[in-house]
């Protein structure tokens, strides 16, 4: 069975999000449980800092691949960003606000979605 386009945003978007370090990343198949997406991406940053460069590193990522959220939400506080893609929505937390929210646990009927690690980039240096 082929992976959807919408599944391969999502998994993309998570690769963009572990190669920036995001800790606790779940993404969840919400498709059958809800018409507001198709996927929830969700992980953590460990400062307000780390989760606006994740919440950057995503739509940079997500732009280059032709995408642009239509919504960007909470991104002043950094306690949890949100980037509405329409059939993926980003969910970056810092710890405490993650805990308090649990959206994960609210979504617990939603089938998990395995992430692979990001593809490794290797810089070589300029032979002259």
């Amino acid at each position: 069975m082929s992976e959807s386009v919408s599944t391969v945003h999502a998994v993309a978007l998570a690769q963009a999000a572990l190669a920036g370090r995001a800790e606790d990343l779940v993404l969840l198949d919400v498709s059958k449980l809800t018409v507001l997406a198709d996927q929830f991406l969700i992980f953590t940053g460990n400062s307000d800092r780390h989760v606006r460069a994740l919440a950057e590193r995503i739509e940079v990522d997500g732009r280059e691949r032709g995408r642009k959220p239509m919504c960007r939400e909470g991104e002043r506080q950094g306690r949890w960003v949100l980037l509405d893609y329409g059939d993926v929505v980003v969910h970056i937390f810092d710890p405490q606000t993650r805990e308090f929210y649990n959206i994960v646990q609210l979504w617990a009927d939603a089938p998990r979605i395995d992430v692979p690690p990001p593809p490794l980039v290797i810089d070589t240096p300029d032979s002259e």
